[in-house]
């Protein structure tokens, strides 16, 4: 298992006596984790990735910084990264096997571990702003399908048709996956455009492509939140742990903040982020120490075929210091603190010499 400290975890001198200083602010972001090789990324494809996740830190960063709130830093941040076709969210979200998209969020508020969640959307554009929404406006932690978007349109959240989320590149990894199976191909999406005679190549992100962040913001709070458009050609309503509280999103002021991406099964079995968090807080354990732990458990855990589990997660302390540890080949990553130097990584073997 790879594990990387960030640069921010703060070193004490020798001879201090007080406890390490906070960052005024800090955020951590994740694009999902999977097989991401320099041997398969294009340095243009890399470079686009890179150029996100540093939008992504900008965006959130710009609200930290004038002192706005922890949540709406996340949302913005996730927002920002459902619209991006790179990230298997929102309009670059993975179709299912019905040759729709599924859309799942969820996010949660560490000053009051007040949460919202939805799963199944089609039609929303931004699935983070309605699991606020939830969380905000409505008595319930977690809404689905129709209904979740129904409530959607009582709170005036923008509707776009289903080819809003359409993107070649996932219509392509359906169809190869489905042919892998054995199993029918639907109709190409009404308003779908027509099929490029060639497609960039891309790496096997599309089964973890989930993106997520977790903000600290200069009042001390803590927020989290995880949008995906789960994992290709899925059937039967599957829902991994992305809209789950507790698997894959948690924060709680003082203690934690996580957000999660793999194979979403084996992360609800080990309840992930609410775990992580538990280690954190009864047994005194690091970030670090707490994140490399679980994510070995569900390294250790394996389904009915003997597959084990893999993915990642960034993890905030209560004091907004970060950390991040996956057991897969790579993972889009990238974090900022006030003041400090953002830093964006992809491979595995990435800011090993922090160790």
């Amino acid at each position: 298992m790879k594990r990387i400290l960030l640069a921010f975890s703060f070193a004490l001198s020798a001879c201090a006596t007080a406890p390490e200083p906070a960052p005024r602010w800090s955020i951590v972001v994740h694009g999902g984790a999977g097989v991401i090789e320099r041997a398969n990324l294009t340095p243009e494809l890399e470079a686009q990735y890179r150029a996100a996740m540093n939008r992504a830190l900008a965006t959130g960063g710009e609200i930290l910084e004038r002192g706005g709130s922890s949540l709406d830093a996340v949302e913005a941040v996730i927002r920002g990264m459902e619209d991006d076709p790179l990230f298997n969210t929102g309009r670059g979200a993975v179709f299912g096997a019905d040759g729709k998209n599924h859309l799942d969020a969820s996010i949660m508020d560490g000053s009051t571990r007040a949460a919202g969640a939805v799963a199944d959307i089609t039609h929303t554009r931004h699935p983070i702003g309605l699991a606020r929404a939830v969380m905000e406006s409505s008595p319930h932690v977690m809404l689905i399908g129709e209904g979740a978007e129904a409530f959607g349109q009582t709170q005036g959240l923008e509707q776009v048709p289903p080819s809003y989320f359409f993107t070649e590149r996932r219509w392509q990894q359906l169809e190869a996956e489905l042919r892998r199976r054995n199993l029918p191909i639907p109709a190409r999406p009404e308003g779908a455009p027509p099929a490029p005679q060639s497609l960039q190549t891309y790496p096997d992100d599309h089964r973890f492509g989930t993106v997520g962040v977790v903000a600290f913001d200069t009042h001390g709070n803590i927020a989290a939140g995880t949008s995906t458009g789960g994992t290709t050609a899925k059937q039967w309503g599957g829902v991994g742990d992305s809209p789950i509280i507790g698997a894959g999103t948690y924060a709680q002021n003082g203690v934690c903040g996580v957000s999660a991406t793999g194979t979403g099964e084996y992360f609800i079995r080990v309840g992930v982020a609410r775990e992580i968090c538990a280690r954190m807080e009864l047994r005194h354990e690091t970030a670090q120490a707490a994140a490399d732990h679980v994510i070995a458990e569900v390294g250790a855990t394996t389904n009915a075929a003997g597959v084990a589990g893999d993915g990642g997660v960034i993890v905030m302390d209560g004091r907004g210091r970060a950390v991040w540890a996956f057991n897969t080949p790579g993972i889009y990553r990238a974090s900022q603190f006030a003041g400090g130097t953002p830093v964006v990584q992809i491979f595995a073997d990435e800011g090993e010499d922090d160790e």
